[in-house]
């Protein structure tokens, strides 16, 4: 198996597999593929379990379905693309090592990974929605692939070091960061309305990758261009419906 990443600001992952390899990823993640790869979905990738592990996938932020591509006699291609700009990272699972990822990170992985639910919290409602802050644990063993939105910052952790950040920007960290979401008082926050903040707060050891452009901050700087209904504002209904179909085709990569 040998993989490589390609572009710049929309990149591609391209994996080429030699007979009978594979990998799999979430339902509806695939870019493109050569003749040779057979899909099957099914429920058992991603940690097994068979329909309680998909359901417990589910509320990590995953799909229920995962689709194994495989090729078939010959040697072949499948690519993966990114949602959003952004960039893809390669991660060695196993070994002792294991990451935690936001909830729509993962990209695909190699058979014997595992994913499920690291985190969750509620955070109300506001820009998370009621399913809050969810991150996935990748964890088994072999190569998986996240993608993260915008720019790419790697943190180094030392022991006992703190980090605190906009939980959004969260991309990923190793499982041996310790992780919390705290509220900062005082400060007026529009976003999550009320009067705090919420901030996720980091300690190593380990490695912490954080992104620029978190989806749920491109969708709340999309909401002030929405059109408007002859010069009325649209109903806090009407207009979160408008950016869950927006943010939910970004997510869903129509």
């Amino acid at each position: 198996m040998q993989s490589r990443i390609q572009g710049t600001t929309m990149p591609v992952l391209e994996i080429q597999l030699d007979p009978n390899e594979s990998v799999f990823s979430e339902s509806g993640e695939l870019s493109w593929m050569t003749q040779s790869i057979q899909m099957t979905t099914h429920t058992q990738m991603g940690g097994g379990g068979g329909f309680f592990g998909a359901l417990k996938r589910m509320a990590s932020g995953g799909s229920l379905f995962m689709t194994e591509y495989r090729a078939f006699q010959y040697p072949g291609e499948v690519a993966f693309a990114t949602r959003a700009p952004g960039h893809i990272v390669p991660m060695q699972v196993g070994n002792g090592y294991e990451y935690m990822v936001h909830r729509h990170g993962f990209l695909c992985a190699t058979p014997q990974v595992t994913l499920n639910v690291g985190f969750q919290q509620s955070l109300g409602a506001g820009i998370f929605g009621g399913d809050g802050f969810i991150l996935q644990r990748v964890g088994g063993l072999g190569t998986a692939w996240i993608e993260l939105s915008g720019e790419l910052i790697r943190k180094d952790l030392a022991p006992g070091e703190v980090l605190r950040v906009h939980p959004g920007h969260v991309g990923a960290f190793m499982a041996s960061v310790s992780f919390q979401i705290t509220m900062v008082r005082g400060i007026k926050n529009a976003i999550f309305g009320g009067d705090g903040i919420f901030l996720a707060e980091l300690m190593g050891p380990g490695t912490v990758w954080l992104q620029t452009l978190p989806l749920s901050r491109l969708a709340h700087a999309i909401e002030a261009y929405l059109p408007r209904d002859a010069g009325r504002e649209l109903p806090a209904t009407a207009t979160g419906g408008v950016i869950g179909g927006i943010v939910g085709s970004i997510l869903g990569g129509q």
